[in-house]
């Protein structure tokens, strides 16, 4: 048995910070490849310029000002923690084996966790809404014929649904461009804190040490054109009308947005069928094998979270 020195709890804290620091480098989260990750430095973000991108002209004349259309739409941040109690008795009996897999597993939660938020805001998308009003996945999204918003709207649909289908659904998303369908708004980076101080209350009153990591962010909407939501079973059929919707959105005043569908985002049900869709040379149609048109086209990613 050893009594707990402070040198004793100065080795320990560095140990679990070595511990947690190289467990991060370690894990890979999937957040960032449908979500643009946006610094805050505020308790909320307005993206008022969602939606207001006017596209280029011949310049004759004098320039023509694009007013930015203050949609409103903002994320608020919150504050996220996991926390784990070290008994003293434990650290007085070397008995400290235990702690590194969870000092480990504790990393790896806490960099996955934006995974939950981003994948979890995806999936709600059929009943939570962007920018403009509507539910991100929606059959109404208004689009404007005058380039300036004193048109008429159009309803435009980024969603295929077959109300008879009972899987699960599956998305579409180009996410080639500095704006990404799903926002990450990231207000302060995954951090260890350990109270390892022989005087801290928690070691009077209930004999252990603690130590814990927390972040702070939230995640949103970004363009809703650039994600399509499907409920349907897929197959090239669907994957082909998915891709064509997309294909023919514009932007107010009917020039095209030039949306270019990047990755296939399904979860682990669905997995098989994608890649057998997405990676097999031939495909079965009408009873025939046929050259999979469709092999390499998108990436797939199998959304652990979703």
């Amino acid at each position: 048995m050893a009594f707990v020195t402070a040198a004793i709890l100065n080795s320990l804290r560095t140990a679990f910070r070595a511990d947690f620091q190289n467990a991060l480098q370690t894990v890979d989260p999937q957040y960032s490849q449908v979500a643009t990750v946006v610094p805050s430095t505020t308790k909320s973000n307005t993206y008022g310029w969602l939606g207001s991108m006017p596209g280029f002209r011949e310049w004759i004349g004098d320039r023509v000002m694009n007013s930015i259309k203050e949609h409103g739409y903002s994320i608020t941040n919150k504050t996220f923690e996991s926390s784990i109690a070290v008994n003293r008795d434990d650290i007085e009996d070397d008995n400290l084996g235990i702690y590194k897999p969870m000092v480990q597993e504790l990393a790896r939660e806490g960099a996955e966790f934006p995974d939950e938020l981003v994948f979890a805001l995806l999936a709600s998308g059929w009943a939570n809404t962007c920018y403009d009003g509507q539910y991100f996945f929606d059959t109404d999204h208004p689009v404007n014929s005058a380039h300036d918003g004193t048109g008429t709207d159009a309803s435009v649909a980024n969603v295929l649904v077959n109300g008879s289908y009972t899987g699960e659904p599956w998305y579409l998303l180009d996410t080639s461009r500095a704006i990404k369908p799903l926002i990450w708004q990231n207000r302060r980076n995954l951090a260890l804190t350990t109270l390892f101080n022989p005087d801290d209350p928690a070691v009077f009153t209930s004999n252990e040490f603690q130590f814990g990591a927390d972040l702070r962010g939230n995640a949103g909407y970004g363009f809703w054109q650039m994600a399509f939501g499907v409920k349907d079973d897929l197959n090239a059929t669907n994957l082909w009308a998915a891709w064509k919707a997309m294909r023919a959105f514009t932007r107010d005043g009917g020039k095209k947005l030039k949306i270019r569908p990047t990755l296939l985002v399904v979860p682990a049900s669905l997995e098989e069928a994608a890649t057998k869709l997405l990676e097999r040379d031939l495909l079965v149609e009408n009873g025939a094998a046929v050259n999979n048109e469709l092999k390499g086209k998108v990436k797939l990613l199998v959304a652990d979270a979703l």
